[in-house]
């Protein structure tokens, strides 16, 4: 597995990570057993950097990591995030305020098995609490041994800027792939201009970039992209008529759409470590071979003559969703 940076000088981890929320929660059921052979057979295959969350499950995911990684901790650059509180009616609450800092930690660091979080996000923007203050008691977590880096996720560039001040970050996770590419505009720069590594997730599009998903009855009935404004009424066919053509450019290349979708989001930048998921063996190998295509300037050109920038139809979460992102 080839490996990057994030940000100067910072850790290295490998090229591609693997994001493990789909194994515990809004893609409907699954296998735990599954799973960890799945987060085994990334071990094996170079994978580093494994990502999850508090609120995955939620808890759950966390859990479910810190078993598949029991007897292979040194392997392994864990990266997990606080912030989103879910509450007993299913809602959430974003809180970033120093008090749930210390008690975040605490829990994600007993559920995980560990003595130490390699990287830890504050998962989404808090209004009530200035960043300053959320970053200087995560700032305290480094002092402490209990964190090793810092991260914000969906974080608007003043944000990053300010927080970075505060202590400095080492890398930013966003949404980013073929169908969302707002970080073009502003937070690429951002965060080459301060030296902050960036992970994008979501890099196949919730998986609907793999052309694998042909229709809305292919998802579980409590699968949450269901009431994803993408994967909605007339925006589906819409945006897989997108993905046959980026499927067509794959082809004449001999790969699958999700890899050709996935190396171009690495082709991006060498700065970009990317975390698609899955709970399959066979698609966690096609995604970690991403890594090894190697896409010329007229296979970029062709994608993005087929798939421009502003192809895709409908936001990229449901409106209470969309306020809490790049804030």
């Amino acid at each position: 597995m080839k490996t990057r940076k994030l940000g100067l000088g910072g850790p290295e981890v490998s090229a591609v990570g693997l994001g493990c929320m789909g194994m515990s929660a809004f893609y409907g059921g699954a296998d735990e057993g599954q799973s960890i052979d799945v987060i085994h057979r990334a071990l094996d295959l170079g994978v580093t950097l494994f990502d999850t969350a508090e609120m995955y499950g939620p808890h759950t995911n966390e859990v479910l990591l810190g078993k598949a990684l029991k007897g292979r901790r040194d392997q392994a650059f864990i990266a997990t995030k606080f912030g989103i509180n879910r509450q007993a009616d299913g809602s959430a609450v974003t809180d970033g305020s120093p008090a749930n800092v210390r008690r975040a930690v605490e829990g994600s660091l007993s559920r995980l098995g560990v003595d130490h979080i390699d990287l830890y996000y504050q998962h989404r923007m808090d209004p009530d609490t200035p960043i300053e203050e959320t970053v200087g008691a995560m700032g305290e977590l480094v002092k402490e041994g209990k964190v090793r880096f810092l991260g914000l996720s969906e974080a608007a560039p003043a944000t990053l800027r300010r927080g970075h001040a505060e202590h400095p970050i080492t890398a930013l996770q966003t949404e980013y792939s073929l169908w969302s590419r707002d970080p073009e505009d502003e937070i690429l720069a951002t965060v080459r201009e301060l030296g902050i590594g960036f992970v994008p997730y979501s890099p196949l599009g919730r998986g609907f970039l793999s052309g694998d998903i042909r229709s809305i009855d292919d998802l579980a009935p409590d699968d949450y992209r269901r009431t994803n404004p993408r994967f909605m009424g007339d925006n589906f066919q819409k945006n897989l008529d997108l993905v046959a053509a980026v499927a067509a450019i794959a082809a004449d290349k001999g790969v699958t759409a999700a890899q050709l979708a996935l190396a171009w989001v690495l082709a991006q930048g060498d700065d970009l470590v990317p975390i698609p998921g899955t709970r399959r063996i066979a698609t966690l190998e096609q995604n970690v071979a991403a890594a090894d295509i190697a896409l010329t300037p007229e296979d970029l050109a062709r994608i993005d003559a087929v798939f421009p920038r502003d192809a895709v139809v409908g936001e990229r979460y449901a409106p209470g969703g969309m306020t809490s992102v790049n804030r």
